[in-house]
């Protein structure tokens, strides 16, 4: 392995791969080293429209069109007494990808290496040394009993480690847990499930029960992945019972008629159940001198709205634009921790007004907001910027400034002539979710961060909102 690099990249999942291939694409020097030799498995399947997005930024986007995953149109939710579906083909990106994480991950990386980056999987991060606050190198070893073992410098870190998170669990133990989404996941894989005629093609199912929730995701191997979420509190108390994970799983699945449907003609594929936590958290920092946080490694929400594959990547970009800027000089180092600090955190706290709302059964701005309150007393010591969050993501349906030719892309009078009001309404503050939340945050002049934003031309970087300058020391 080489002694020293610009970036070093630590873990090559979607987070890692995409930040290197970004960076490496800008023509900066790029090494990300990998624990695991891929493929490797690993949950969270279903991707959203935004993540075409980063897939065209990074030139992968014909390798995984071409590669057979299964297209997703969409996804239906049965959800208390309602339901109600999401049609992506309404939206810029109309479609997105239900995938085998091992593959997906896989493609991903070894695209990376075609681009330049340098690879090195079965290795493992064994420390990091420090010049005061700021990493500098990095204590590697690979090989059986760590019969190889180096050590790498670098200028900028990217810790992509995922939940095992270096920096914040081993090294600035500044993790938190929020006291809400407390969960834990049981899942498995089905053969031969069926389909949902009445929704988009390849949709996500997740159907609510009166413990939690299930998702179902069809996959192109002809398995669907079959998961329950409830809280940790309803999993320990189950246990105690002297219930097994099987147990859990099946008698909450008699509960949920849109999945037993599903799998009424299907089998059960042999092997262990699944299980593990899902507890929501962000780092009370995810970015400092010389180094970036990105995707687990710096928060996770819950899977309600499948967004673990687009907080990676939405994350990679802002962490590849805002390191690409302060290379060339753009902005200062100062500039670019702010930037991608805020910038990431904000879409952060956008999904936990989200996903808040849709467990309390939103039904109107005015119980989403009370949610949103509670969130911020239990989960959050930032009222403002959490209000905020909210705010940004209902005036979706009055505020147009940051969507492209709104009128072609969401026919609002079509949808509110065919829905009642309180269901029209949530229908289009859903649909400007996915344009304002997942695709259009923090990449145009009129949502600057500090007046800053995210440009792709003519490189990925960031630019300067009328008015403002690079900071000087």
């Amino acid at each position: 392995m080489n002694s020293t690099t610009q970036v070093l990249v630590v873990g090559g999942g979607p987070a890692g791969s995409t930040t290197a291939t970004l960076l490496a694409r800008e023509g900066f020097d790029v090494t990300l080293i990998e624990k695991e030799v891929f493929p490797r498995y690993h949950i969270g399947e279903s991707l959203l429209p935004s993540c075409l997005e980063i897939l065209d930024l990074i030139g992968a986007r014909e390798k995984v069109e071409a590669y057979g995953f299964q297209r997703k149109d969409g996804g239906y939710f049965a959800w208390g007494n309602e339901s109600w579906e999401l049609d992506f083909t309404k939206l810029r990106h109309p479609y997105s990808f239900q995938v085998v994480r091992a593959e997906f991950d896989q493609l991903l990386l070894e695209h990376a290496k075609s681009q330049g980056v340098k690879v090195y999987e079965g290795t493992e991060i064994r420390g990091l040394t420090f010049d005061g606050e700021r990493p500098c190198s990095a204590i590697w070893a690979q090989g059986p009993g760590d019969t190889n073992t180096g050590e790498i410098s670098f200028d900028t870190l990217v810790d992509a480690s995922g939940r095992a998170g270096i920096m914040g669990m081993r090294y600035l133990k500044n993790r938190h847990y929020h006291d809400a989404f407390q969960n834990v996941a049981i899942w498995g894989y089905w053969q031969g499930a069926g389909r949902m005629s009445f929704a988009p093609d390849g949709a996500i199912a997740v159907g609510s029960v009166p413990d939690g929730w299930f998702w179902g995701i069809p996959l192109h191997n002809d398995t669907m992945s079959v998961g329950l979420v409830l809280h940790k509190a309803t999993f320990k108390e189950k246990r105690q019972q002297g219930k097994s994970l099987e147990q859990i799983y099946y008698e909450a699945m008699d509960e949920c008629p849109l999945i037993l449907d599903l799998l009424k003609n299907a089998t059960f594929v042999p092997g262990q159940m699944k299980v593990e936590q899902d507890y929501s958290y962000m780092s009370d920092e995810i970015s400092g001198p010389g180094y970036f946080m990105v995707g687990d490694a710096a928060c996770f929400i819950d899977p309600l709205l499948s967004t673990g594959v687009h907080l990676a990547t939405h994350g990679s970009m802002l962490a590849a634009a805002s390191i690409a800027s302060m290379y060339r000089g753009e902005v200062t180092e100062a500039q670019a921790l702010h930037f991608y600090e805020h910038s990431y955190r904000h879409a952060y706290l956008r999904l936990m007004v989200i996903v808040s709302g849709l467990y309390m059964q939103y039904r109107g701005k005015a119980n989403y907001f009370w949610q949103a309150q509670q969130l911020t007393h239990n989960d959050y010591s930032d009222a403002e910027a959490l209000n905020e969050a909210f705010l940004f993501v209902v005036s979706g349906i009055e505020d147009q400034n940051d969507v492209v030719d709104l009128s072609r892309e969401l026919p609002i009078e079509g949808l509110a002539g065919q829905l009642p009001p309180e269901e029209a309404e949530r229908a289009k503050a859903m649909y400007q979710v996915y344009h304002k939340v997942f695709l259009r945050s923090s990449m145009s002049a009129e949502t600057a961060i500090e007046g800053m934003y995210v440009t792709t031309r003519p490189h990925l970087g960031l630019a300067l909102a009328q008015n403002e300058r690079v900071m000087t020391a």
